[in-house]
């Protein structure tokens, strides 16, 4: 089966992001949402960012213009889906909300359509079984940001086939990305590597043992990290990071997993990270310094 036509779902961070690099390597996209104003927004962010790449000499004005061109928006998830080859969800990480999309995709999509999820932690089997096709149903964890990071971590499901899981990793290759297949696990090897560091740098600054620009500053320092976990987690999202940990504690069972207090105290408190304006760090739009958030200093 060749893939011509993409749908995404979602346009939100990850969901704009990866509607872009299909669009710009020459796929023709739908991203579909539940307003527009959020496709407004979702397609005014891809614009801004094809820009910047235009600046940076990565690609030109015309790649742009085309990229543009080849997404088209829609509120009706049918309307956005009918045609679609692949469909990569890209909604809020809670696996009710996926596996309500996925059984209604399964309905609504061609037979043989194929479905991909974006999700960085939820296991692609149990959004699988919410469809009568789940040799047919992959994981593409894509990293943030979409049009920048390499790595796409391929998520075989318990019944995906191997000549899926090939041509995703094909089609992934033909973004300019790194596919890397695993298996179907309780936060894939991303999240079950990441998180639990991340937890555990938010437990050393909730014992009193550093604060949060000396563990930044040891990670960055110390063990070569682009950034140090605690800037991490607040670009990730607190509550994303609180929604990880949470899917890891409950399928592996191991209390290692579970989500240090204070990270939960800052979730409920609102205190989100940069989409918030604070976390650990104060976000300040158009500014890259880092400022350490009042609660900390």
């Amino acid at each position: 089966m060749n893939i011509h036509k993409v749908a995404v779902i979602g346009a939100g961070t990850m969901g704009n992001g990866i509607c872009h690099v299909f669009a710009q390597y020459g796929f023709q996209v739908s991203l579909v949402d539940i307003s527009q104003n959020l496709l407004d927004k979702a397609i005014a962010t891809i614009e801004k960012n094809l820009d910047r790449q235009v600046s940076k000499g990565v690609i030109d004005q015309e790649t742009k213009s085309k990229a543009l061109g080849n997404i088209t928006c829609y509120i009706d998830i049918e309307a956005g889906v009918v045609q679609a080859d692949l469909v990569v969800e890209a909604v809020i990480e809670e696996l009710e909300v996926k596996r309500q999309i996925f059984y209604k995709l399964d309905q609504i999509c061609a037979t043989n359509a194929l479905l991909a999820s974006n999700t960085s932690s939820i296991s692609i089997t149990r959004l699988a079984a919410a469809t009568k096709r789940p040799d047919r149903v992959i994981g593409m964890h894509f990293m943030n940001p979409v049009p920048v990071m390499k790595l796409v971590e391929i998520i075989r499901g318990y019944a995906t086939t191997e000549i899926i899981t090939h041509q995703i990793s094909k089609l992934t290759e033909m973004l300019d990305k790194v596919p890397v297949v695993v298996n179907d696990y309780p936060g894939f090897i991303s999240n079950r590597i990441l998180m639990p560091m991340i937890n555990e740098a938010i437990t050393a600054l909730h014992e009193g043992v550093a604060g949060v620009r000396e563990i930044d500053t040891i990670m960055k320092l110390g063990m070569g990290h682009p950034m140090g976990p605690l800037q991490l987690a607040d670009f990730i999202g607190l509550d994303v990071c609180v929604s990880i940990l949470r899917v890891l504690y409950e399928g592996l069972g191991n209390p290692k997993y579970a989500p240090c207090p204070l990270l939960i105290n800052m979730v409920e408190a609102g205190h989100l990270g940069v989409k918030s304006g604070e976390g650990f760090y104060q976000w300040q739009q158009g500014t890259k310094e880092l400022v350490i958030s009042k609660r900390f200093n």
